[in-house]
């Protein structure tokens, strides 16, 4: 597997000086985005499956082992105060349950019946989209996950950053990102994690786009629930409407806080109760309920 081959470049990592050490790291970095873009056929295709179970009242499930749940996880905790989403839509399951957040779980990612058992638990359907994330393509949790949502009808997704892989082979939809061999050997948690985090960034962020979470590139559904995100809902409303903060900041009190619903406002004149209803006859989205007065 190249993901864990050595790297001919570090070969003499324990010699560098901490500089030469870190500026390899970087070149090594740089070789991400090339191959993230090498993906983006597969990527659009999974956003494309990903934005119409949303819309339908399905869920994004991630399942992954060690860093790459992590990041799953990672990934889905963002989606809720970013995008305004309940926590259920976008979901991250870990080999190893919570626990492996913080620590390794011994065994966690060899554990198949557990995999089985998880998918399970959360009643995965027809109606949902289940990505397995795995460095080697090979994590034998990740597989049974995939397998078993497949037996329940969901489409499933597969990100390795090798090829060929059992993952790519598995998965309905085969996302292969690859990096090379790490500069520390096996540590995948470098190149082939920033991929990995790159690749979830794009499916996630482009996914809310589809549903008209954004409008130019506000993220309109932003969720104002502390201080630094309450001055981003005013600034946010107030250049969608090209208006004053101190006026946004009245319009979000107007609107319960809802950006949406105060951006609206503030281009139509439209009351809240009435901004509302517009938004909602346009599936939420702003650009379209704008046209259409």
């Amino acid at each position: 597997m190249i993901t864990e081959a050595r790297n001919p470049r570090s070969m003499n990592l324990d010699r560098l000086s901490i500089l030469d050490l870190l500026r390899l790291m970087n070149e090594e970095d740089a070789l991400v985005p090339l191959a993230v873009r090498d993906a983006l056929p597969a990527i659009a295709q999974a956003v494309e499956h990903v934005a119409a179970a949303l819309a339908a009242g399905g869920r994004l499930i991630y399942v992954g082992a060690g860093t790459s749940g992590r990041l799953a996880v990672l990934d889905a905790s963002e989606c809720p105060p970013t995008f305004n989403t309940l926590p259920e839509q976008v979901q991250g399951v870990i080999a190893g349950g919570p626990d492996a957040l913080t620590r390794a779980v011994e065994g966690a990612e060899d554990d198949r019946p557990q995999a089985v058992a998880d998918i399970a638990a959360l009643e995965v359907s027809a109606r949902d989209v289940v990505m397995g994330i795995a460095a080697s393509g090979g994590t034998p949790y990740v597989l049974a996950a995939l397998e078993e949502a497949q037996r329940r009808g969901a489409v499933t997704v597969g990100l390795a950053c090798n090829a060929p892989a059992p993952l790519l082979d598995l998965a309905d939809i085969p996302i292969a990102v690859i990096v090379g061999p790490e500069v520390l050997t096996g540590s995948t948690r470098l190149k082939a994690g920033t991929a990995q985090k790159m690749v979830l960034n794009m499916i996630t962020t482009a996914s809310m786009v589809r549903l008209g979470k954004v409008y130019e590139n506000l993220m309109i559904d932003v969720q104002p629930t502390n201080a630094k995100l309450r001055a981003r809902a005013r600034r946010i409303v107030a250049a969608a409407a090209g208006i004053a903060e101190s006026e946004a900041a009245t319009l979000l009190e107007q609107a319960g806080q809802e950006v949406k619903t105060a951006i609206f406002m503030a281009r139509s004149g439209a009351d809240a109760v009435t901004a509302r209803a517009k938004l909602a006859a346009a599936s939420g989205h702003l650009r379209r309920a704008l046209e259409m007065g």
